[in-house]
Order: structure tokens, then C-alpha cells, then sequence
């Protein structure tokens, strides 16, 4: 793990724990998705100057990452390769989708479970893809994809914050 000391670039992303009830319940999700009990509940994508975009309950807002400067969490600093062309286009990608004001996605839980155990459900992708709703582990998979750096060769809805940890931990 990097030291909380490391200052993330622009492009990076921060993994952190969600304290109470809806910690819980997305550590139980990843669990059921077959990611294991991460340490790890939400993923932000840092944009610089000391912010983060990220995706809420609420929907997509830009914030200090300072607020998880009392968390436990981890940066992808230093751990996965990304030219300045990337990072940047990895950002610009980030403010595209909060321009769009896109919101947070129960179904997209759904559509994880479903492919967790196998059950065939292509008209939920195909809703929840039409939507353009996501959550975190997902918004920051999309921004490395629509920013020349694909994390994976799936689809991104497939992709959760636990998912971003095992990657860190391979890299």
C-alpha cells in the first residue's frame, strides 16, 4: 500500500471504506459478487488541486479529497502506468459525465449479482446501459476507458470497487 503521504495525480483514483449501514451493505454485494470483503467500499477519481469526482447515492458531484484524509484508503499512485496524454484525457472524460449530471444506479447491483451467478440478463445491461447511471467502481472504469486506458476487456458495469483493489494489488 502506498503511504498516505503520496499525493495522487490527476487520473489517479482513491479507494476508501464507507463507515455504517451502506458500508455494509456494498461489502456484502462485492462479497456476493465474488470480489471478497474488500477494505474497500467506494472508489473517486482525482481531477487535481486537491479534488476528487465521484459517484453518490445522489449522483455524480466533484469534492475535496480531503474528506478522506481520516479514512482508511488507498491510491492507485504508482501503481498502474499513465502518460500525461492519459491522465489528462482521463480527467476531461470525468468532467464530461458530471456535465451530464448522470446518477447512481441500483439496478447496475442487479446486473452484478445476475452475472455473479450466472443468470443470464441482457435486457437489464441493456437498461442499464441505456440509462447511462453507474456507480463508482464503474464511473472510474469508464473515464479510464473513454480516456485511452482501459482497465479491462469487459464491460465496465461489471466493475466494482473491489474489483480496482484486486487490480492494485496484481500491479
Amino acid at each position: 500500500m502506498i503511504p498516505k503521504t503520496v499525493v495522487p495525480q490527476p487520473g489517479d483514483f482513491i479507494l476508501t471504506n464507507i463507515e455504517g449501514r451502506g458500508g455494509r451493505l456494498i461489502a456484502v454485494g462485492q462479497f456476493l459478487n465474488g470480489t471478497g470483503f474488500s477494505k474497500y467500499e467506494h472508489v473517486a477519481l482525482c481531477v487535481g488541486d486537491g479534488r476528487v469526482i465521484e459517484m453518490a447515492g445522489y449522483g455524480i458531484r466533484e469534492d475535496s479529497l480531503e474528506k478522506y484524509r481520516n479514512t482508511a484508503h488507498r491510491y492507485s499512485t504508482g501503481l498502474i502506468d499513465l502518460t500525461e496524454k492519459e491522465r489528462k484525457d482521463i480527467v476531461v472524460a470525468s468532467r464530461q459525465y458530471l456535465a451530464q449530471k448522470i446518477g447512481y444506479s441500483w439496478p447496475d447491483y442487479g446486473a452484478l449479482a445476475l452475472r455473479r451467478f450466472h443468470i443470464p440478463a441482457p435486457h437489464l445491461k441493456a437498461y442499464v446501459e441505456s440509462t447511462g447511471h453507474m456507480i463508482c467502481s464503474q464511473l472510474v472504469a469508464a473515464c479510464y476507458r473513454d480516456g485511452g486506458h482501459p482497465l479491462y476487456d469487459h464491460w465496465t458495469g461489471y466493475v466494482t470497487p473491489g474489483d480496482l483493489n484486486k487490480l492494485l494489488d496484481e500491479a
